[in-house]
């Protein structure tokens, strides 16, 4: 591997003094490439602290433009930027915030289109969507590219994250079934949402992609993690195994 620079040694040294990372985990992730899928109240924490933890190369998709809703959880973006898009506003907070990473921005919706060819071009996907159309889609596509990707959700002062590695334990379909009626859920434009608990949630999301680049810990792997701010209790779920049609249409593929 390439051998950091001094002034990367001076950067990254808090992440070197962990032993579970190291120099070797340090070199791991200035190779390693992240596509984050949604530049909000998830993606902004989640893109900050992979920026920092020096991930080599960060891809983001949105299509959306900053509005002054917005600046309630999304912290990457500022009243400066309102009405930018998204993708730019957050590349040029993650360039001055470490030159060293490879912002790629991709300033379009996350479809079935464009949605295969982006992930394949990545190590690890943050989903870090608002709605459950582009959850299930983000799901689908990474399972039949066998690229890893971690779930978050939020609503009101709770929310829930889980790690999928295709082929190692159940997905996002196979947990919550099928995409729900509008009239069946509830959404953040409705009931709203605490800005710290997407804080929260993306932070753990970034935790989880340093993690498997690295090669380090335990993912949540089988496992959904929920997080009620309002008594703030975490809980762990342990949950069943592959289950679902696009998993067992992976499983025959690859066989």
């Amino acid at each position: 591997m390439k051998d950091l620079t001094p002034t990367q040694k001076i950067r990254y040294l808090r992440n070197i003094l962990v032993p579970e990372i190291g120099m070797i985990g340090q070199q791991k992730l200035l190779k390693g490439r992240v596509l984050v899928v949604g530049a909000g109240g998830l993606g902004s924490p989640a893109l900050f602290y992979l920026a920092c933890a020096g991930v080599g190369t960060i891809g983001i998709v949105d299509g959306d433009r900053v509005e002054l809703s917005n600046l309630q959880r999304q912290i990457l973006h500022t009243s400066e930027d309102l009405d930018q898009l998204k993708t730019h506003s957050a590349q040029n907070k993650l360039h001055r915030l470490n030159p060293d990473v490879c912002i790629e921005p991709y300033s379009e919706p996350f479809t079935a289109k464009n949605g295969r060819e982006l992930v394949k071009k990545y190590d690890f996907v943050i989903e870090a969507t608002d709605n459950f159309e582009a959850k299930f889609l983000v799901n689908d596509i990474c399972i039949h590219a066998k690229v890893p990707f971690c779930h978050a959700g939020i609503l009101g002062m709770f929310g829930q994250v889980m790690t999928i590695v295709p082929g190692q334990g159940p997905c996002y379909r196979c947990v919550f079934g099928n995409i729900p009626e509008p009239d069946q859920v509830s959404s953040t434009d409705q009931v709203g949402v605490l800005g710290v608990v997407p804080g929260t949630l993306g932070t753990l999301q970034a935790a989880e992609a340093v993690k498997f680049l690295t090669g380090s810990g335990k993912l949540l792997l089988g496992r959904l993690l929920t997080f009620d701010a309002l008594n703030l209790v975490f809980r762990e779920i342990e949950l069943p195994p592959p289950c679902c049609d696009v998993c067992r249409a992976a499983k025959l593929m690859n066989s």
